[in-house]
């Protein structure tokens, strides 16, 4: 862990456009940024996508970070607009809304605590890159449907409806891997 000191000598160099700076920047905070990227992202490829033109925000801007306040979380919020500039640029390869999911289904609510962070992640990646957009901001970021709807060009109506079907695509991709691994727990020889 970097201490407050270290950190803002780095962001000191990386003002001044030390490519060293900026490589121990990055390092320093790969892992971090990578975890936050990977939510948005349908595969990792994507994910390193968003990172990297995250990180390139962080570089030529780094004057607008205040220093006193917590690095991690301009860190975050700008990984979060880099993620949002990628649903963006790519809207118009996205499909448009699967109302099928839409449907009230009956999902053992604590199947969650079956899975690995690794699984959910997987079902998190798997949505349909509106869903996964609108879910990640309103269920871990806790944005509301209003400021969804200004970030994303999209209604409240449409945020709404997309947070519900993405919830549901979840419920029914975890119950279905559920399934598979109690399946395979129960194959294996004890």
């Amino acid at each position: 862990m970097i201490s407050d000191k270290e950190l803002y000598k780095l962001l000191d160099a990386c003002k001044k456009g030390s490519r060293n700076g900026q490589n121990e920047l990055y390092k320093e905070f790969y892992a971090y940024s990578m975890s936050i990227c990977l939510r948005y992202s349908k595969t990792r490829q994507e994910a390193i996508e968003i990172l990297n033109d995250g990180f390139l925000k962080i570089f030529t801007k780094i004057e607008k970070y205040t220093k006193g306040r917590p690095f991690k979380g301009w860190l975050r919020r700008v990984m979060i607009n880099a993620a949002i500039d990628c649903f963006r640029r790519n809207e118009k390869h996205y499909h448009g809304v699967d109302i099928s999911y839409a449907k009230n289904q009956t999902i053992d609510e604590t199947a969650i605590s079956k899975f690995a962070e690794e699984d959910i992640l997987k079902a998190i990646q798997a949505l349909p890159p509106s869903y996964r957009m609108v879910f990640n901001l309103h269920a871990i970021e806790g944005y509301k449907h209003e400021e969804i709807a200004q970030k994303l060009n999209i209604t409240v109506g449409t945020s709404k409806s997309n947070l519900a079907v993405a919830r549901s695509k979840l419920k029914r991709t975890l119950a279905i891997m559920g399934g598979e691994k109690e399946e395979n727990h129960g194959r294996q020889k004890v």
